[in-house]
């Protein structure tokens, strides 16, 4: 989660200051080695791609799309781990 923070906050208030913005060379390498760096942290997720392709549209990518996918993937894993539990501590049906 906090790489993905500082990548969006990176992207949304010191990058623009020192580089070109959304056409920055920078911007897309910092977008591309975060994505990377998402992948092999917590594996492949739909979540992410949506977010890559998003940074790449000028205004569009003021959006914190890092951050958001992050966190619905925090979200959706938190759940999934639930719902197991959940399975785990029914007794079994029967006779």
């Amino acid at each position: 989660m906090a790489l993905a923070i500082v990548a969006d906050v990176l992207q949304i208030i010191v990058l623009p200051l020192f580089v070109e913005g959304a056409e920055s060379p920078a911007d897309d390498i910092l977008d591309l080695g975060v994505g990377v760096a998402m992948v092999r942290l917590l594996g492949w997720h739909w979540e992410f791609l949506p977010s890559f392709l998003g940074k790449l549209v000028p205004v569009v990518d003021l959006v914190p799309f890092w951050t958001l996918s992050v966190a619905n993937v925090y979200r959706r894993s938190k759940r999934a781990l639930v719902t197991a539990e959940e399975g785990r501590e029914q007794p079994p049906s029967g006779p």
